[in-house]
């Protein structure tokens, strides 16, 4: 009987649940039709391409001859913590200790010591919290984190996409996440995926006009990546929009926008303060890892010399920044495409300043493909145009760029190149 009572125990301490209801069971029904077909995808096409790239890494075998720190240790699992992955794990481990600390004798671009404060402190405090109640270690912890907002992330981009085309594009673009350049961080001890989580789902409150939800994600967002600068003006231009229009009231949207910036704001302040120099995170990014904001300088640089074979700029990784220029024209040429489309502002800002923000700053060329991970909005143009494709076909050319993945999104980044 469908009221029937589940008993699980009788005497203190024992109580009965009700079994599901119909209408309980119709919801997960429609749950279950409605994701699966998401995560089954994303999942799948994220193995296959995640299979292929360990099998290149563990065939090379030369991870083996590297310092856990810069790209392996004794196995491959190893190279997906290494760089980034291992100062996340420093700070899950050992916390924050901002200083600004000189290299003797520097007179070269790298002028101070690598300090932990460069890192923003969300995803290392979730892997430490993770790996407190699971017992998975901060390795386990972090590559649990990274995969499973990666699926929330798919989620999410499908979300976003149906509004706009329909429940068939936004498969497509959850497919398309799965397989874009740089999408080997999804499954690595990088932050990525929590960031594009936490902003594909602000973008989606800001659509449906949940703006205290949009406020408190992009202020998650701020404590977890510096280019979170994009989505807190995102939602600060919609929400204007939105008091200009008269469309939500004012407290709501007025909210969100005083919320979003304060974990930007605040881990800077922080970071400031304690180096007792408020410009401290810029002069760290500068002076340990050459990453400053100059206007796309390096970026011209780069692609003036990669088209005639010169790799002789600051941090060249010959494939690596192949691929990079190869992802940067892509973006140049679907930001045309997305607008057309005449997406929300808050997709539209997103995506032209997370890209403005990435060309502008001086750092090693070849993470542009994963720095631009975040861009997800550029997938909508290429989802709804494979929407006149045939499934089966669709599901091919996927499958083929998963394969392809595993070596222009995975071996490149993390074997051939700096992730």
């Amino acid at each position: 009987m469908s009221t029937m009572l589940t008993t699980w125990g009788s005497g203190p301490g024992f109580t009965e649940s009700p079994a599901p209801t119909p209408g309980r069971r119709q919801r997960l029904r429609r749950a279950i039709e409605h994701y699966g077909p998401v995560l089954v995808l994303y999942g799948v096409l994220k193995l296959i391409g995640f299979s292929v790239f360990m099998y290149l890494l563990h065939s090379a075998g030369d991870y083996r001859t590297k310092h856990p720190r810069f790209g392996g240790g004794a196995n491959p699992w190893d190279v997906l913590a290494s760089w980034d992955g291992w100062w996340y794990q420093q700070i899950a481990e050992h916390g924050y200790h901002p200083a600004l600390v000189p290299v003797p004798g520097a007179t070269g671009l790298i002028t101070l010591e690598g300090n932990s404060a460069a890192f923003f402190p969300l995803y290392p405090a979730v892997i430490r919290l993770v790996s407190e109640c699971t017992g998975l270690g901060l390795f386990g912890a972090g590559m649990l984190v990274s995969v499973a907002a990666s699926f929330v992330a798919a989620l999410g981009i499908h979300a976003v996409t149906a509004r706009l085309g329909g429940n068939r594009a936004g498969l497509t673009a959850a497919g398309l996440w799965a397989v874009w350049p740089g999408s080997g961080m999804e499954w690595s001890v990088y932050s990525e995926s929590l960031y594009v989580a936490l902003a594909v789902w602000a973008c989606h409150a800001v659509m449906t006009r949940r703006w205290l939800t949009a406020g408190a994600l992009t202020f998650a967002a701020g404590l977890n990546r510096p280019t979170a600068g994009a989505l807190i003006a995102a939602l600060t231009i919609a929400g204007l929009l939105a008091l200009y229009r008269r469309q939500d009231g004012v407290l709501r949207p007025l909210a969100a926008i005083a919320i979003a910036p304060l974990g930007l704001f605040g881990y800077l302040g922080w970071v400031g303060h304690q180096m007792g120099d408020y410009g401290g995170y810029f002069t760290l990014q500068s002076g340990a890892w050459a990453h400053e904001f100059d206007w796309g300088r390096h970026t011209l640089n780069v692609f003036t010399s990669v088209p005639v074979g010169h790799f002789e700029y600051f941090g060249a990784w010959p494939m690596e920044d192949v691929i990079g220029v190869v992802v940067v024209v892509m973006a140049l040429m679907l930001i045309p495409l997305l607008i057309r489309l005449r997406p929300p502002a808050v997709l539209v800002v997103y995506t032209v300043l997370t890209i403005a923000l990435v060309l502008g700053t001086q750092q090693f060329f070849g993470n542009v493909s994963r720095y631009l991970l975040p861009a997800f909005p550029l997938f909508i143009p290429l989802a709804i145009a494979m929407r006149r494709l045939s499934g089966p076909l669709q599901v091919t050319l996927l499958g083929i760029a998963a394969l392809a993945s595993g070596s222009y999104a995975g071996y490149v980044l993390f074997e051939l190149g700096v992730p």
